[in-house]
């Protein structure tokens, strides 16, 4: 008798969970991920979608950890490389879109003595992603030492434990910070000016910040994970990168 119950329980278990995926996401990809679900549900309004947002590198340590995820989104190449390496993903790690840098200030900054700016002494305080656990803060001490002013600057760097926190640390904490450029499409950025409030960081600073996704083993069996995997390569999903500050192949 007992087993049986253990059988409908396992049974209906299954059941309920049935339709429902949860993504793992860098939180730079936090500004778009809710169009990208709005999207995606037109298409399969059956399919329940659970974000968890973090920085990439705690992502992969949860998932290192059996967090029981079906698609991992992360902020470069490395994460979702590792994972495919060590056997926790399915699917080789495939770019879905290419994130930049953008300079962020409260107050109004004079962004045409572009980098060198950081060395005002009016700035004292910048906020930068930790580059420990935040891909965007690896391409922003990449890009202080390229330019050569890391040295000169470092002792006023304030770090977000991932690229959404360093947001909130640039508006509320710091003179100026150094965020993702997709975060400034978000409808609560509408406020700071490209110029006047914010630039692009140069390209030429940087590698390019390759972003990449797999599906993890628990995905496995899932075909809402291969939809939703899908989807993110799909036109739509792509204008919506585009619309949110991303660079998007063909």
């Amino acid at each position: 008798m007992r087993f049986k119950i253990l059988i409908l329980l396992f049974i209906l278990f299954n059941f309920l969970s049935a339709g429902e995926i949860k993504i793992a996401v860098a939180a730079n990809v936090s500004y778009a991920i809710d169009e990208l679900k709005s999207e995606f549900n037109k298409i399969y309004p059956e399919t329940k979608v659970q974000v968890i947002l973090g920085s990439t590198g705690k992502l992969t340590a949860q998932i290192k950890n059996q967090a029981p995820y079906h698609i991992f989104m992360g902020a470069n190449m490395d994460y979702p490389e590792t994972l495919y390496k060590e056997g926790f993903a399915i699917t080789k790690p495939k770019v879905y879109a290419k994130g930049s840098l953008a300079y962020l200030s409260l107050k109004e900054r004079d962004f045409s003595k572009g980098i060198e700016l950081l060395k005002s002494n009016e700035i004292k305080k910048i906020a930068i992603a930790n580059p420990k656990t935040a891909p965007y803060g690896i391409a922003t001490v990449e890009a202080l030492k390229n330019a050569n002013i890391y040295d000169d600057i470092k002792n006023k760097f304030i770090y977000g434990e991932s690229i959404s926190q360093t947001v909130i640390y640039t508006l509320r904490a710091t003179d100026i910070g150094i965020i993702a450029k997709s975060a400034l499409y978000s409808p609560k950025m509408k406020n700071y000016k490209e110029g006047i409030n914010w630039e692009s960081v140069d390209t030429k600073l940087y590698t390019p910040i390759k972003q990449g996704i797999v599906v993890l083993k628990n995905g496995q069996n899932s075909k809402e994970a291969m939809n939703f995997y899908n989807f993110i390569f799909s036109p739509k999903a792509k204008e919506i990168f585009e619309n949110f500050g991303y660079i998007v192949d063909e």
